[in-house]
């Protein structure tokens, strides 16, 4: 018996000890709390701080941060009959402690219950846009439309009436196409591009038609007036030699008629030049007799 009271004071310190632990316990700025009794749920404690329950109930801890469900990518038909391979994330919170307990337990139940929400919200919103429209690169894209928007409103309103968990955002992180049929698509892509670089080439080529057309045009425009000028002034020109030589004929015959011969010989003879001509030969006067063969 003595032996027994020794260890009595021990026994109840770790009795106490363990009474506290059953009784108190600390919440985290990051945790809800559900306080349940025999597995049923009482209350669920939100505040961060010490808080305490009786010990023979239960506290279930939940994060409370932000959860980003990544579904496996899957493949969806637009309004066009096109499949299309669409990668999706979900981002999502526990909103009511106690009704996520009740309806899934665990936030990889509760994905998988998005994940059949989601799918169907993204077949139903995928089915009204073409494929056109979904890939497109002028704005306003699909990211900025109010359909993803729309998808997660609608998706959020299900999940917390039925889950607990609030859905803050849906959102297509890439929109692919099936492998069976890219080829097929690739080749109406090049089909398509070489289309228009034709109409490009077509359209270049009769651009440079008409402006090498016009220049030609501008050309022969040119050189008309520039031969007509040339000829005025050529013609301008003999007239004023004509007159010139008609004075200088007019006050001085034989000198004229001197300069013109000297002149002659500069054009037809040089270095190089052999003349066979007669003795009596009009050009060879001056050469053979002098100035008195000009007379």
């Amino acid at each position: 018996m003595d032996s027994y009271r020794k260890y009595l004071p021990a026994a109840i310190v770790v009795a106490i000890l363990l009474l506290a632990y059953r009784t108190f316990f600390p919440v985290k700025e990051t945790e809800f709390v559900l306080v349940t009794q025999f597995g049923r749920p009482l209350y669920a404690i939100t505040g961060a701080g010490l808080h305490m329950k009786w010990a023979f109930q239960s506290a279930t801890y939940f994060d409370r941060r932000l959860h980003i469900y990544n579904p496996r990518p899957s493949e969806f038909l637009t309004r066009d009959k096109k499949n299309i391979v669409v990668d999706s994330y979900v981002a999502w919170k526990i909103q009511d402690p106690t009704r996520f307990l009740q309806s899934v337990g665990d936030p990889v139940a509760a994905e998988m219950r998005l994940h059949d929400i989601v799918w169907s919200g993204l077949s139903a919103a995928l089915g009204a846009h073409d494929l056109d429209s979904l890939v497109s690169t002028a704005a306003p894209t699909l990211q900025t439309t109010g359909m993803m928007d729309a998808l997660a409103d609608l998706t959020d309103r299900a999940a917390l009436a039925q889950y607990g968990v609030s859905v803050v955002d849906v959102r297509i992180k890439r929109i692919n196409l099936p492998e069976q049929n890219k080829q097929s698509v690739y080749a109406r892509m090049r089909a398509e591009r070489e289309r228009i670089a034709r109409q490009y080439r077509a359209e270049g080529e009769e651009q440079a038609l008409a402006i090498r057309a016009d220049a030609d045009r501008q050309k022969a425009e040119t050189l008309s007036v520039a031969y007509k000028e040339a000829e005025t002034i050529r013609g301008q020109g003999d007239a004023e030699s004509t007159r010139i030589y008609g004075q200088a004929y007019s006050k001085n015959p034989r000198f004229y008629k001197l300069l013109r011969t000297l002149d002659a010989y500069k054009k037809v003879l040089d270095d190089k030049t052999t003349a066979i001509l007669s003795s009596d030969s009009e050009l060879l006067k001056i050469l053979t007799r002098g100035e008195a063969g000009a007379k």
